[in-house]
């Protein structure tokens, strides 16, 4: 497993499939647990995220992981971090549909060989592309999907918490209902071990 996960590293820090290929400083390609049973997945990378080559690690990701530390989760112990396109879109606007479609491949790659019991869409990209085309966060957000034996929720995007902090108690009760259904499905993400 750890082969085939460096060896799609590799040739995704090589990809020259976009343009986006061309202003990057980074790819981003994702951090955490190779054996996560729970993914995070966001639109793509931002400014600081392209300069360290890291997800989440502005202050979007510093919001992400005080979430994450209220569950138990983080990257460094038991989930899994990345973005469905691996470079920044200029000016941090949104991923256009050609771009996601050309690095659809190693999002899909990364998830066969990592093989999460939920995902977690951070945002309204990943949640459209992901769970269903015109998801609405403000209203669906902390809902259950399930496809392909996989359970799916998809969440406020932590730049957008920042931007809107009166959605943040409700992006807690996600994190919340999060913490439950790992509870119920997994296996090792909180090895045992309860708040």
């Amino acid at each position: 497993m750890e082969n085939q996960y460096e060896v799609l590293r590799q040739e995704c820090l090589s990809c020259q499939k976009c343009p986006l290929a061309q202003t990057r400083n980074h790819v981003v390609f994702g951090a955490g647990v190779p054996n996560a049973e729970v993914v995070f997945i966001g639109e793509g990378p931002g400014e600081n995220e392209d300069l360290q080559g890291q997800p989440f690690v502005g202050r979007g990701g510093a919001l992400l992981d005080k979430y994450l530390q209220a569950v138990d989760l983080s990257r460094e112990k038991n989930i899994y971090i990345t973005n469905m396109v691996k470079c920044r879109p200029p000016q941090n606007r949104d991923p256009h549909p050609d771009e996601v479609a050309n690095c659809i491949g190693y999002l899909s790659r990364q998830l066969e060989i990592i093989r999460p019991k939920i995902i977690v869409c951070l945002g309204r990209i990943a949640a459209n592309a992901l769970i269903e085309k015109g998801f609405k966060v403000t209203k669906q957000h902390g809902q259950w999907f399930e496809k392909n034996g996989v359970f799916m929720m998809g969440t406020f995007h932590p730049a957008a918490l920042l931007r809107n902090p009166h959605n943040k108690p409700d992006a807690f009760e996600d994190m919340l209902a999060l913490q439950k259904k790992i509870r119920e499905i997994c296996d090792h993400t909180y090895d045992g071990t309860e708040l």
